[in-house]
């Protein structure tokens, strides 16, 4: 593909993203007084399985919270760590549960558990990755207030610290734009993300609970579709400055492993128009990435690509397309995350770091029927993937 062609493909694909990427509101700060609904009816449930390490910061941002919730349950699926120590030593109440039943997924079982032990009229699920500033259970509760029907998800800024976690930029981009579920329209599919959800119980109860989705690994997914079917409403926010989080910080084998169960079991969930705009995009960023460096290797060995245009054009052609990718991928993923200079600039890089864990979850999924997580095999399907682990 010559360098104008990929121009015209990045053109028409960027406009495209570009109008999903308008899509993502933030979560905002609202604190105190200016809340628009009362902060005391509010049950924090946070599903814990061996998290003695991330637990501390989470309940240390509950703490300062304001207006705070009415109490914080946490619910020990099993832990073999402190996770029920550190809990309590931070004042929260601490459910324990010895293995979910057969049926359920363990983290399912967990939010179940912990949404019907808890006393608040509204109930916030926290993933224990999950940090918040001061005033975003405020905002949430605005944001709910908005519409306060259905079900509420913030996917929080992804605080990215070790070089190997860079790797996760096209994940992230990918996944939410893919999604459709940022914009004012609801779409054909609607979609949640699982770090923050915030619904009523009254709404959780109408929509089957946690027992509508107790054998669905994405069980955030699934309980999207679980509202949906019950004529609830479904909105996604970005966490931005108020809600942030650090996935897959146990290494490149945990974030190879999470992000081939989260697209094995994810593709089929996302919505037609979305999905089509962004395989366009990542097609494009393929075509520039393939399209300028063949033309540079066969530049420096003194065989130019087509010797009937000057170089110079083509050279020209190729920066600005080059320029065009790197620009649009840093104005995505500065929403989404805290991502380096060089996985914009030199794209190609996590672009192939997606291509190799997009092949496996693809090959594990056809051919083995399986995806691994946590040490144990998971089974998969379209979308609906069951396990007895989370």
């Amino acid at each position: 593909m010559n360098a104008l062609t990929s121009l015209l493909l990045l053109l028409v694909a960027a406009l495209g993203v570009h109008w999903l990427r308008l899509g993502l509101r933030s979560l905002r700060e609202t604190r105190g007084s200016q809340v628009d609904a009362p902060a005391g009816t509010v049950s924090v449930v946070v599903p814990a399985r061996d998290e003695e390490a991330r637990l501390p910061a989470l309940l240390a941002s509950l703490a300062r919270l304001d207006p705070g919730p009415a109490e914080v349950v946490v619910v020990d699926d099993g832990s073999s760590d402190a996770t029920a120590r550190v809990a309590r030593e931070a004042g929260a109440t601490v459910l324990t549960l010895h293995g979910p039943p057969p049926g359920w997924t363990g983290k399912a079982w967990a939010c179940h558990q912990g949404a019907t032990a808890a006393r608040g009229d509204l109930l916030l699920f926290l993933d224990a990755d999950t940090e918040l500033e001061p005033g975003a259970l405020g905002g949430l509760l605005s944001a709910y207030a908005a519409r306060p029907q259905g079900l509420l998800s913030v996917q929080p800024f992804h605080v990215v610290r070790r070089g190997y976690e860079q790797l996760s930029a096209y994940f992230n981009a990918v996944s939410l734009l893919a999604s459709g579920s940022f914009g004012t329209r609801p779409p054909r599919r609607p979609m949640a993300f699982g770090p923050v959800l915030l619904t009523s119980r009254s709404d959780w109860e109408a929509a089957g609970t946690h027992a509508a989705v107790r054998a669905d690994v994405l069980d955030d997914v699934a309980l999207a579709r679980a509202y949906d079917r019950a004529g609830l409403p479904v909105r996604c926010l970005v966490g931005g400055r108020a809600a942030r989080m650090r996935m897959y910080p146990a290494g490149p084998r945990q974030l190879v492993e999470g992000w081939t169960k989260n697209f094995a079991s994810g593709a089929a969930a996302t919505s037609p128009l979305p999905a089509l705009v962004v395989t366009g995009w990542v097609a494009a960023h393929h075509a520039v990435a393939v399209g300028a460096l063949t033309w540079l290797s066969g530049l420096l060995v003194s065989a130019p690509a087509d010797p009937d245009v000057p170089t110079a054009i083509v050279a020209a052609a190729w920066v600005l397309a080059w320029a065009g990718v790197a620009a649009q991928l840093r104005s995505v993923l500065r929403r989404l995350g805290s991502f380096a200079w060089w996985t914009w600039l030199l794209f190609p890089l996590t672009l192939l770091a997606f291509d190799l864990v997009f092949a496996r979850s693809v090959l594990l999924t056809a051919v083995r029927g399986s995806v691994r997580w946590r040490g144990r095999a998971v089974p998969t399907g379209l979308g609906r993937l069951r396990t007895e682990d989370h």
